[in-house]
């Protein structure tokens, strides 16, 4: 079979479409769990994507922090009630054990190098649960009552696991542009 250029754009046209297609945008995301999210930001770094639901007579927000990561890796989503970077951090973090199970918890961020264990936050958060599929971890959670509004700055992190234990993170790139302003409203 002579393989002629037409064929090569022909072929290359499918895959496109196939790979176009078969990309889920957080818009269009389908949680396993059937879980449906109203609100969702493409976060600009680290390959995460943030889904939530506003609850306006609860002041509270349901979320799912979806992010790429290794086997080796931890990830984790903070609110910053006091400032807008890491330090003051309110964090919910997930990473897989070495037996394939999955830890999650909140720990709050209050040094540039925290033992990152757990501990409670300056506000509530229930419903905590992570799942870790293709290389891709989901934190679900129940935040609030958030009593100071629906716009707050939040951040996101990822690093390395070592011996069951989070490590510190890249001081540089991604990891230190990993912040921002969220509106719950928008």
């Amino acid at each position: 079979m002579e393989v002629t250029s037409e064929t090569i754009f022909t072929i290359s046209i499918i895959l496109s479409l196939f790979l176009v297609s078969s990309a889920q945008s957080c818009k269009n995301y389908t949680f396993a769990s059937k879980q449906v999210f109203t609100s969702c930001s493409e976060l600009p770094v680290l390959q995460a994507n943030l889904h939530w639901n506003y609850i306006p007579e609860t002041k509270s927000v349901h979320i799912a922090y979806r992010a790429n990561q290794t086997p080796t890796e931890w990830v984790a989503w903070a609110i910053n009630p006091t400032g807008t970077g890491m330090v003051g951090s309110q964090a919910i973090v997930a990473f897989r054990y070495s037996n394939g199970t999955v830890a999650v918890y909140t720990t709050p961020i209050d040094s540039y190098n925290p033992l990152m264990q757990p501990g409670n936050l300056s506000f509530p958060v229930s419903n905590v649960s992570a799942t870790y599929t293709n290389n891709e971890m989901t934190i679900f959670a129940v935040v609030g009552p958030l009593v100071n509004g629906t716009t707050f700055n939040h951040a996101w992190q990822a690093g390395p696991v070592s011996n069951e234990n989070p490590q510190i993170h890249s001081t540089s790139g991604p990891n230190v542009e990993s912040t921002g302003t969220l509106d719950l409203l928008s």
